[in-house]
């Protein structure tokens, strides 16, 4: 499969492995780490971004693919929706359905609200699918909460919100917990203990996982047991927009059938976004790992209905997504791979970083290493980096990597690359959405009654860049407890009469502020979706 250049690369790699397994790269200064990404990281490119024309967030900045979303229209503007004529009238409506919007509608029903989960896909077809490397939680003697706490902390650049980071770390136990009493197929020792390891910017050993699928096996899980309590799902539906009453609250949202083209109404005393993230708009046109339908939706919907963002701004590129063989260009080549012992290194054979910096941090310094100093490998679509693979077997034995990344050997194996014998390509990947809706502890947002969102999503619970297992860790915790708040709330909520008022008044102040792309939002689908939307 390689080209004679990449060959000839991989000769440099074998011939430094031994010199580099004895001695390991030095970890960045906090002040290397400040030069490095305002020189190379994408969230500090200008011309990556735009201006929010209107809104709560006006006069920040976006990526310009969710500026121009933001920017834009309502798809159903001016469009005749007859919301007397109600489809679904519920207590609780999760609006997606991945691991935040399962989670949440698990303790709903378990609360005893009428609760039903809409999906623009099927249930499943989320980024917590794709998740592959594990969950974080300090639950072992030797770690603790507060530990856990300061790793977050720093690695989000000390801009997370106190009250949800708090929240998300010492809830941690009881998510692993829960999840292993729902079913999930944790690796454990022959004494039944899990076994855990470390992740990019951790200091303890927290990471639990279910081999290289630890998201698969989860959203397994859950989907299960969504589809055991018969909670109503509506696959193949996309929320467009909320519906709110004559009081301010939300009381809903307009629905679109994505095969008949439908437009269906949704009545709910309490609604939860959990639309995930954004990978599909390719900010910067980087590939993504992201799922087919990560387009931003629960932001913009939220967005227009009056709720702020926070750190919209900040995007993270996972740092190791597949750059070769093209026919997976940016698929992700989960964490647990360095963890585990590979190293990052260059056409030269050179280890140029610590192999367990964090995300933000190992992303920029891989594209630095092939922009700036010409250190990057040539591959059909641009250039890369090797992942000494080799390395994971030298140093945890033969069947390491079969053992502990099985899915990942599977997967390199079907392009004829055997990651145990040889090393693999890799470049930064479009992967998770640090910035979204704010929310107060609680997971309600601060301005829309009875709104509360979950999961990936929500902005600022893991500051302006994240730690490795933190976002499987996030859409148990705040999916969980959305599901809770939105079932007790929706017990005293009486709702007004229903509009969709907030559309027009979004339009006038774009037609005010002389923004008219004759685009509309949410785009549900990538550009180049078959069906285009």
């Amino acid at each position: 499969m390689f080209t004679p250049e990449m060959l000839e690369s991989v000769k440099k790699v074998e011939a430094t492995r031994a010199a580099r397994m004895q001695t390991e790269p030095r970890r960045m200064t906090a002040e290397e780490k400040d030069t490095l990404l305002k020189a190379f990281h994408p969230d500090y490119r200008a011309d990556g971004f735009a201006e929010i024309k209107i809104g709560s967030n006006k006069g920040e900045k976006a990526p310009l693919e969710l500026a121009q979303l933001l920017n834009s229209n309502s798809r159903i503007l001016g469009v005749d929706i007859d919301l007397n004529k109600v489809d679904y009238d519920v207590d609780v409506l999760v609006i997606g359905g991945g691991g935040a919007g399962a989670s949440a509608a698990i303790e709903a029903d378990n609360a005893g609200a009428n609760v039903m989960i809409v999906t623009k896909l099927r249930i499943g077809d989320a980024n917590t699918m794709m998740a592959e490397g594990g969950i974080q939680a300090a639950d072992k003697p030797n770690d603790s909460p507060v530990q856990h706490y300061l790793d977050a902390f720093g690695g989000g650049h000390f801009a997370a919100r106190p009250e949800l980071l708090r929240r998300l770390v010492m809830e941690a136990p009881d998510a692993i917990k829960w999840l292993n009493e729902l079913g999930v197929m944790f690796d454990k020792d022959e004494e039944g203990n899990m076994v855990t390891t470390h992740g990019g910017g951790t200091s303890r050993k927290r990471m639990h996982a279910a081999k290289d699928y630890s998201g698969a096996e989860i959203m397994r899980t859950l989907r299960d047991e969504v589809i055991n309590r018969g909670i109503p799902v509506v696959d193949f539906t996309s929320a467009v927009e909320l519906i709110k009453d004559d009081k301010g609250q939300v009381a809903g949202a307009v629905l679109l059938n994505m095969e008949t083209d439908e437009y269906l109404v949704a009545k709910a005393k309490t609604v939860i976004i959990a639309t995930g993230g954004a990978g599909r708009l390719h900010y910067q046109n980087f590939p993504t790992s992201n799922h087919y339908g990560a387009t931003a939706d629960g932001l913009v919907m939220g967005y227009r209905a009056g709720a702020p963002l926070l750190y919209q701004d900040t995007i993270q590129y996972h740092p190791t997504g597949v750059a070769f063989p093209s026919q997976i260009f940016g698929a992700l080549v989960t964490e647990k791979v360095r963890s585990l012992g590979a190293m990052l290194v260059n056409v030269d054979g050179e280890a140029f970083m610590h192999p367990l910096e964090t995300r933000d941090v190992s992303a920029a310094s891989i594209i630095r290493e092939c922009k700036e100093r010409g250190k990057g490998v040539e591959t059909p679509l641009g250039q890369g980096i090797w992942l000494d693979t080799p390395m994971i077997e030298l140093i945890g034995g033969e069947g390491t990597i079969e053992k502990r990344i099985p899915a990942m050997l599977r997967m390199y194996l079907n392009y004829g690359i055997d990651m145990r014998k040889v090393p693999i390509l890799i470049y930064p990947t479009l992967h998770y959405q640090n910035g979204g809706l704010e929310i107060g502890g609680e997971g309600f947002t601060k301005t829309i009654p009875n709104l509360l969102v979950a999961g990936e999503a929500v902005g600022g619970i893991h500051g302006r860049n994240r730690l490795m297992g933190n976002s499987l860790l996030d859409i148990i915790v705040f999916g969980r407890n959305a599901g809770k708040a939105a079932a007790a709330k929706a017990k005293d909520v009486e709702l007004g009469e229903m509009n969709l008022d907030h559309i027009k008044a979004y339009a006038d102040e774009l037609e005010a502020a002389g923004v008219a792309t004759g685009d509309v939002s949410p785009l549900l689908l990538p550009k180049y979706a078959r069906k285009g939307r």
